[in-house]
């Protein structure tokens, strides 16, 4: 059976907040128990029970982590192209406004990368995600501000954008009766060529 490759520019899949709890509970079993290997389905069975009793304020790291990998998904998505399925992206087009939290994540990814040099990119993203959940709604403010001057600014530009394709797409077309003209012409030259070639075997078979 023949499986389809993977495109390896393809973006890694969105992880869900449910994702990150089970990323961290192996971690967690690894730390503790290194020597004792995973049991997937046992393993799978006592995570959905620690989720289902967890409270909203717990799961909300891990949704936050969640919502951060979507914003990544999301802009790496606009700039892949697949190679034949893929609608072609126009470098003209507006870029999305990041979203507060991913402001957030950019001002402070190189102080947590700059104190812990030996964290992945996972665990920076973590990081980042409980930073972000321990700030007040006033502390906030100012990114989630910026952010919605970006969208405005965005949507704007889309607006825009729009506006211009559509005078564009409305500029008549160059006719095309002269190119199939040329196109009859040589094929003219071609039966002419023809024809000459043919009088030639003629001559060719009278001096036999």
């Amino acid at each position: 059976m023949n499986r389809v490759a993977k495109d390896p520019r393809k973006p890694k899949g969105k992880m869900s907040a449910y994702a990150y709890f089970v990323q961290t509970c192996r971690e967690e079993h690894k730390k503790k128990s290194p020597e004792i290997p995973v049991n997937f389905a046992e393993f799978s069975k006592k995570c959905s029970g620690r989720w289902k009793t967890m409270s909203g304020k717990e799961k909300g790291k891990f949704e936050d982590m969640a919502k951060q990998d979507k914003v990544r998904y999301d802009q790496e998505m606009q700039h892949y192209m697949p190679g034949k399925k893929g609608k072609k992206k126009d470098p003209n087009a507006p870029k999305r406004p990041p979203s507060g939290f991913f402001i957030f994540c950019s001002d402070h990814r190189p102080k947590i990368k700059a104190q812990h040099p030996s964290l992945g990119i996972g665990d920076v993203a973590k990081k980042l995600g409980e930073q972000w959940n321990n700030l007040t709604d006033a502390t906030k403010q100012p990114y989630l501000q910026k952010a919605n001057k970006l969208k405005d600014k965005y949507q704007k530009d889309v607006a825009d954008y729009k506006s211009k394709g559509k005078v564009g797409a409305s500029v008549p077309m160059a006719p095309k009766p002269v190119v199939k003209n040329n196109m009859d012409d040589d094929d003219d030259d071609d039966d002419d060529e023809e024809e000459d070639e043919e009088e030639d075997d003629d001559d060719d078979e009278d001096d036999e």
